[in-house]
């Protein structure tokens, strides 16, 4: 299969959901200033946020925040579906889903309303119990520190399995990584963290990689084709890459250009079955065909998913029918992984 796609014809967006590109994207165009830092106050006036629902379940799923570090901020949204064994009943078990949200590692949380969304509609549908973890941000927290907070969260699962944290019914033999964009780079890398690791109780046995967020030095066919195109630009990406990295790396950085030349060795690793999505209208397309082709040449077991005439981040709109059929098909990577001996 080759890297390189040609642009489609045209995307079409019903003028609702361009409005809120269009208003999402102007936002965070403003907030980032050109000396490398963020306006946070701009940012949150549209970031809106959603509150757990421990006693309320919203749409058969309640939900409630777990602290694993205060002193760095790191928590979890924990999602339930209603009927899993909360109050200690006998019910079948569960899979873990483990959640990392998009922004370029600059923007949003887990508490962001766009992500509570996705989070409830996966332990609805799949069913799972999700955990949706809110790391740390660039440019505040440069890399290594969304790593170390995702890995850490898997860390604090395998320690703590038995303080009661989580519904008795999860199994957390049956662990899925999920990552959005950024979240898809961070759940790779958390992921071949956990490979090493030598867990006890975690077993990461799935990732689903929703349009992961890779680049490098090289600038792609997709990303010079593809201007004017919601979320991603070449210039948006360029200043997020800046501020994620340590000082005087480049865009060739193994946490960037995964599958380049500075590539960690994933050969010998039980690294889990993967789904790489990619969209017609994404510049980072490219980058995603380029992780697929590694993981096969790697010896994985890795399925590319595309959606030819849809664009970066298009599952978190609902109205769009092209997100109910990714959710379904996710739902079928879990179903026959589970499946799987």
């Amino acid at each position: 299969m080759s890297s390189e796609t040609p642009k489609p014809a045209k995307l079409a967006i019903p003028w609702r959901t361009r409005l809120t590109l269009n208003l999402i994207t102007a936002v965070t165009d403003l907030s980032r200033r050109s000396n490398g830092t963020i306006n946070r106050r701009l940012l949150n006036l549209l970031d809106f946020k959603s509150s757990p629902s421990p006693n309320k379940p919203i749409h058969s799923i309640i939900s409630s925040d777990i602290t694993v570090d205060p002193t760095r901020n790191l928590w979890f949204r924990l999602y339930t579906p209603e009927n899993s064994g909360v109050d200690g009943s006998d019910t079948a078990s569960l899979p873990v889903v483990v959640f990392f949200h998009g922004g370029g590692f600059s923007f949003l949380s887990a508490a962001s309303s766009l992500y509570d969304v996705v989070c409830r509609t996966f332990a609805r549908i799949f069913p799972a119990i999700v955990l949706s973890v809110n790391y740390r941000l660039t440019p505040e927290h440069r890399f290594p520190c969304q790593y170390n907070d995702g890995f850490d969260v898997l860390r604090f699962l395998d320690n703590d399995r038995a303080n009661g944290l989580l519904p008795p019914n999860a199994d957390l033999s049956k662990c899925f990584l999920v990552g959005d964009s950024a979240g898809a780079n961070l759940a790779h890398h958390v992921a071949v963290r956990a490979c090493r690791a030598g867990f006890q109780n975690v077993k990461v046995i799935g990732l689903v990689s929703l349009q992961s967020y890779f680049g490098g030095q090289e600038r792609t066919e997709s990303e010079l084709q593809l201007v004017g195109y919601p979320f991603i630009s070449v210039e948006r990406t360029d200043w997020c890459w800046r501020a994620f990295l340590p000082d005087g790396s480049d865009r060739d950085h193994y946490a960037v250009n995964v599958s380049g030349p500075n590539a960690e060795n994933i050969s010998d690793l039980d690294f889990p079955d993967t789904i790489v999505i990619v969209g017609g209208f994404d510049p980072l397309q490219d980058w995603q065909r380029r992780y697929y082709e590694w993981l096969k040449r790697s010896g994985k077991e890795a399925t590319l998913i595309e959606y030819s005439n849809m664009f970066h981040g298009f599952y978190l709109f609902p109205e769009l029918p092209e997100s109910s059929r990714l959710f379904s098909e996710i739902k079928e990577f879990v179903t026959k992984r589970l499946s799987k001996p």
